[in-house]
């Protein structure tokens, strides 16, 4: 028998991914699966970002990149960060990765030692709890509430802070609750910050511009902090890129160094014809970004009608992203006659083989009260969706 690392032991595989794969395997026996569990954007890569990519596969860039990414595209981060968040950055201090995820872990592997504590608020994207296990740290997770809009506040930041505290991680505008911290918010926990200098901030901003209450504020604005924060971005949300795999950090030069030296050993740099089509999304048109959200907005506005139906779930107004995340425990222990809802797995895989639509139970999140429902998806499959999700909730007493 195969021996395999104690490695595999550490850390789970991702849910998101877990019920996507479920969902396509009943959709290729021949049901229809409505998919409201990926978080990705259902619109196709803007024409001229596909022209840049055909381009660039035409003037033969197809050769090995360099690790931290082409020098122009670097540039182009910079230029966007500069242009849109009011932040000064130079190329050294940007990485390019395959992906956002690649760009967390290589912050985590060069950030994290065994043993030191990483702060992570609920509910959280479910590979960041997993890239610090697997880095041999703890997770320290801050509960929020939704009555707080699913945020920390400065004081419960500073009780879980202790001399073992090596990050601070999140995301605004955050997967799975939607909140979006206001400049006002962060202020108040970059005034803890200031008072423990031994403590890095990752800032996951990937869903910068999915926002409907107005401009998303960087914690790295704040100059007191700046050079403790690293932002992580990418390509897949706003610009409908997921399948083109490209993320990036911006960070002070020590920690962009020791990101490309890990990442130097793991993948090299990221893909050539890829990157081409990044240095044209990032610098030019940003009209079909716009108009993408606009959509997401009558989106969440028909979810959030269609879920009101259902008084049972509880469920919080997302600021950004596109997904909703409702309490929806008032159905733990009750049961249709054969299958028993005990917990939000239960509620997933009932609604998976019941409704034949698909979620992420909130455990993977760290909110076990919650399931996350994504609205990126047609309105039509979003209101037949919730439809099905109506009546099958019903049929539990």
């Amino acid at each position: 028998m195969t021996a395999l690392s104690t490695l595999l032991n550490r850390f789970n595989e991702p849910e998101t991914l877990k019920m996507a794969k479920l969902g396509r395997e009943l959709r290729a026996s021949g049901v229809d699966v409505i998919d409201l569990s990926l978080g990705e954007p259902d619109f196709d890569t803007p024409a001229h970002i596909k022209k840049a990519a055909i381009q660039a596969i035409e003037e033969n860039w197809s050769h090995y990149t360099p690790v931290p990414g082409y020098l122009e595209l670097r540039e182009a981060v910079c230029s966007k960060l500069s242009r849109d968040n009011g932040l000064t950055y130079k190329p050294s201090q940007i990485v390019v990765s395959t992906g956002a995820k690649q760009s967390l872990a290589n912050l985590i592997l060069s950030l994290v030692d065994e043993g030191q504590e990483v702060i992570i608020p609920t509910p959280y994207w479910v590979t960041y709890s997993e890239l610090v296990k697997i880095a041999r740290g703890k997770v320290v997770e801050i509960k929020t509430k939704a009555a707080a809009g699913f945020k920390i506040s400065p004081r419960e930041l500073e009780n879980a802070i202790t001399k073992n505290t090596s990050v601070f991680l999140f995301s605004s505008p955050c997967n799975p609750s939607g909140a979006v911290y206001s400049k006002q918010e962060l202020e108040a926990l970059v005034k803890v910050f200031e008072k423990h200098p031994q403590v890095t901030i990752i800032s996951d901003e990937i869903y910068e511009y999915i926002n409907y209450v107005g401009e998303s504020c960087s914690i790295a604005s704040f100059s007191s902090i700046a050079d403790r924060v690293a932002i992580v971005n990418g390509l897949s949300k706003g610009f409908a890129m997921t399948g083109w795999r490209l993320g990036y950090i911006a960070a002070n030069e020590t920690i962009a160094k020791a990101c490309e030296k890990i990442q130097g050993q793991f993948t090299s740099g990221a893909n050539s014809i890829a990157q081409r089509a990044a240095i044209a999304a990032l610098s030019e048109d940003l009209r079909p970004t716009i108009q993408m959200v606009e959509e997401f907005t009558a989106r969440r506005a028909l979810v959030l009608q269609l879920v009101a139906t259902i008084p049972e779930i509880k469920c919080p107004t997302p600021e950004g992203a596109f997904y909703i995340f409702p309490d929806v425990s008032f159905y733990y222990g009750k049961t249709d006659g054969q299958v028993t809802i005990s917990n939000a797995a239960d509620l997933s895989m009932y609604l998976l083989n019941t409704a034949h639509v698909s979620s992420v139970m909130g455990d993977a999140f760290g909110e076990p009260s919650c399931i996350r429902f994504s609205f990126a998806n047609s309105r039509d499959k979003i209101e037949e969706g919730w439809n099905r999700i109506k009546l099958a909730l019903a049929r539990l007493k």
